[in-house]
């Protein structure tokens, strides 16, 4: 509860000075011992976290301020999904994707703390992306392979694909 990043498993075993495998088991032990409550404990974006529980999610709003709250443009949320399911991505290559240029977007989303730079691109030198810890937490997933899958929602993801394959644009 004072922590406002998920705390390591290895993090409460050097704070409270026991072996993680014993934290690792109260941890889990308090994930039961809270059900039926209004809050939960969660494992997190490699951590573990204090949560209202969604039922009660409705009454928790009431007392989040709105000012508090700055919510992503729709450019912003884009790009970041792009982000999310094509990381290490370059700027260049979700310009492409999106059609629009997307440098102040990125830098938004790099001051947000939901992307970083994940290195260079060994053959353009292209700084690329990736979504961080902060967007798992967001999220409420552990990793991005919990992403739903997103080809069905856009089908005509398989053809961009095929084009990255084939840069020539020679189709099968």
């Amino acid at each position: 509860m004072v922590t406002d990043i998920p705390v390591t498993t290895d993090r409460f075993a050097e704070v409270l000075e026991a072996p993680a495998n014993e934290i690792d088991v109260l941890l889990r032990e308090l994930v039961q011992d809270y059900e039926g409550r209004g809050f939960e404990l969660r494992e997190i974006a490699g951590g573990w976290r204090i949560f209202s529980r969604p039922e009660y999610g409705d009454v928790v709003g009431k007392f989040v301020l709105e000012a508090q709250t700055s919510r992503l443009t729709q450019a912003a949320l884009e790009t970041l999904a792009i982000v999310a399911y094509r990381q290490p991505v370059s700027r260049s290559r979700v310009a492409a994707i999106r059609g629009v240029n997307v440098d102040s977007v990125i830098r938004t989303l790099v001051t947000r703390g939901l992307v970083t730079e994940a290195g260079a691109d060994p053959e353009s030198g292209a700084t690329l992306y990736q979504t961080t810890p902060a967007f798992l937490e967001r999220l409420g997933i552990s990793s991005i392979s919990e992403l739903p899958p997103i080809s069905p929602l856009l089908p005509g993801l398989d053809a961009l694909d095929e084009f990255e394959d084939n840069p020539e644009g020679q189709f099968s």
